[in-house]
């Protein structure tokens, strides 16, 4: 029965959105891939603010339901029917009364199922397209028959792109960049690599008085030009990738490099993704807490290997989810170069159990924030990670010098979220 009434909401919130994008026209962004889709779609937003209206996906809003949510700008009904009715009368209002309309819209497509990305393929039409990392294992590979029929679902959005529209791919993936073969629409790419359209360059962690590691710094090289950015309060390469993006919408855009660059002064990281926060004890903590899969794993673990510390490396992973088959193994290569990555490795969940016989392994995210309150000491870096379900960010909370910042600070601090066990 709830799937039955779900399937009805979601193809009165589908019509909906086609009347309204017929009716206001607003152009179109939209993000797919398996790591830093939601990232990717805020940096876009941060860059294309400057141009006028502009909405995007709130959260992951990347769903069946959570694409139309965005377009007629409605909330999340989750279990209250009297909210799913009030966004279906939202939508009619947009429909049949003249609104305030965003002039751009900046829309995150995901793929949990096979079908996903091609349904909402048929009826939205992008007018770029952005296709982020995707990776040698990808999150939700356990619903696909295969990896490489997960690639397809994802590159089944470029179905979606206009035919006077851009697409932008990865050029550090070679899974994306192939998907550029037989496109008659325009392409641009970004990456680290020389080749691609726009690119990153000269990455490194900064340091404050204190040497304890506060942001990130890169060149950004686009049409010529070889602009210095500097990044507060996140860590890693993969904060970079998702500016690069941005820049080549902006590009895309027509956006001149000056008005991009200044663009990036009101960048504000996603919560959850390798930011740097003030821990109990005088320690660091690096919260990328949102959700994880091998290949982001892997590179938050390169970027604890890579900072200088005074105290102690610890990783506090747990577990990967939606891994199918793949799983024993992409834990255990988890485990290999996490060991090889921190002085104390403590691990949650049962899955994340299988890293490594040296782990110190609790079942609750709540008992392995005991523990750790008890060994955290000043100058000390904290790597947090695990997937959304294992709620790491608990963790977090609990080790914050001010617990009370954690709604600020934090994802998942939603009432929603808070009251589940």
């Amino acid at each position: 029965m709830k799937n039955f009434l779900k399937k009805i909401i979601s193809s009165i919130l589908i019509w909906e959105s086609k009347m309204v994008l017929k009716k206001y026209k607003p152009s179109i962004v939209a993000v797919t891939g398996s790591v830093g889709k939601t990232s990717t779609k805020d940096a876009i937003f941060t860059v294309l603010s400057s141009t006028g209206y502009v909405r995007r996906s709130e959260k992951s809003f990347n769903s069946e339901i959570g694409v139309p949510l965005t377009i007629l700008g409605c909330q999340n009904g989750w279990n209250d029917p009297f909210l799913w009715m009030k966004n279906i009368f939202e939508g009619l209002e947009l429909i049949f009364f003249k609104s305030d309309y965003p002039s751009t819209l900046v829309l995150e497509v995901g793929a949990d199922h096979p079908g996903d990305i091609e349904s909402v393929s048929k009826w939205l039409q992008a007018d770029v397209v952005v296709i982020t990392k995707i990776g040698d294992v990808p999150v939700h590979v356990e619903f696909f028959p295969s990896i490489d029929d997960l690639v397809k679902e994802k590159s089944y959005l470029i179905k979606a792109l206009k035919k006077d529209g851009t697409l932008i791919l990865l050029a550090d993936d070679p899974k994306v960049a192939a998907m550029a073969k037989g496109v008659t629409q325009k392409v641009m790419t970004f990456g680290m690599t020389s080749l691609a359209t726009v690119t990153a360059s000269d990455s490194s962690i900064t340091y404050d008085e204190q040497a304890l590691p506060d942001g990130m710094s890169f060149k950004l090289n686009l049409q010529g030009n070889s602009v210095p950015i500097r990044l507060k309060g996140i860590l890693g390469n993969q904060q970079i990738y998702p500016l690069i993006a941005g820049a080549a919408v902006g590009l895309a855009r027509n956006m001149s490099v000056s008005k991009i660059v200044d663009s990036f002064e009101h960048h504000v990281a996603p919560r959850g993704r390798m930011n740097i926060l003030k821990g109990i004890n005088s320690s660091v903590i690096v919260d990328d807490t949102y959700n994880s899969s091998p290949i982001a794993l892997q590179e938050g673990l390169s970027t604890l290997a890579s900072l200088q510390v005074s105290g102690k490396r610890i990783a506090v992973l747990g577990d990967m989810m939606e891994l199918g088959s793949f799983s024993p193994d992409e834990h255990r290569k988890a485990g290999v170069q996490a060991m090889q990555s921190c002085d104390i490795l403590v691990t949650v969940g049962q899955r994340a159990k299988q890293m490594s016989d040296k782990a110190v392994s609790f079942d609750s995210s709540e008992d392995a924030a005991d523990y750790l309150k008890g060994i955290i000491g000043a100058g000390d870096i904290v790597f947090i990670k695990g997937s959304q379900s294992i709620r790491m960010e608990r963790i977090s909370s609990a080790l914050l010098e001010d617990p009370l910042k954690a709604g600020e600070l934090l994802v998942r601090q939603e009432e929603e979220w808070l009251s589940k066990e």
